[in-house]
């Protein structure tokens, strides 16, 4: 590391090189970054709600209004799932510790044992797919104007 003097400037010159690169693509530099630093399997939620975005961008949009609306809406709706992800974490963090019964409230519940349901990888793609078509539907619903 730096302190003991052995840092390894090479892979150090490759990044300075990569972000020069970058900037002088005028790539945005935190999707970028994240692209690199995460992997693929947590990243490609970004990457769609990016295309989401795009659709929304390059949508006719009768006025700049219906726009910034769309937008917005768009940024309201991910932020609240990313709230009760949060929420959801820590109610299962929860549930993990309370005992009940032969262990915790967290194996009383536990769907992926053979009496539960297990959807797998498959069940939590189209889960994925159903709430990004369901985030594209918010996006373009309109609302009434309140007076």
């Amino acid at each position: 590391g730096v302190m003991n003097g052995n840092l390894p400037w090479l892979l150090v010159l490759a990044g300075v090189a990569i972000a020069v690169l970058a900037e002088i693509l005028r790539i945005p530099v935190l999707p970028f970054a994240v692209g690199l630093y995460l992997p693929f399997h947590l990243s490609s939620g970004i990457m769609v709600g990016g295309l989401v975005r795009l659709y929304v961008d390059k949508k006719k949009h009768k006025s700049e209004e219906e726009k910034t609306e769309a937008t917005t809406t768009g940024i309201l709706f991910t932020s609240g799932l990313i709230a009760g992800e949060g929420l959801i974490g820590i109610l299962l963090a929860i549930f993990a510790i309370i005992p009940f019964a032969n262990g915790t409230i967290a194996d009383v519940i536990n769907l992926q044992t053979g009496a539960g349901i297990n959807l797998g990888n498959l069940g939590g793609l189209i889960f994925f797919a159903l709430l990004t078509a369901y985030l594209v539907f918010v996006v373009n619903k309109k609302y009434e104007k309140r007076p």
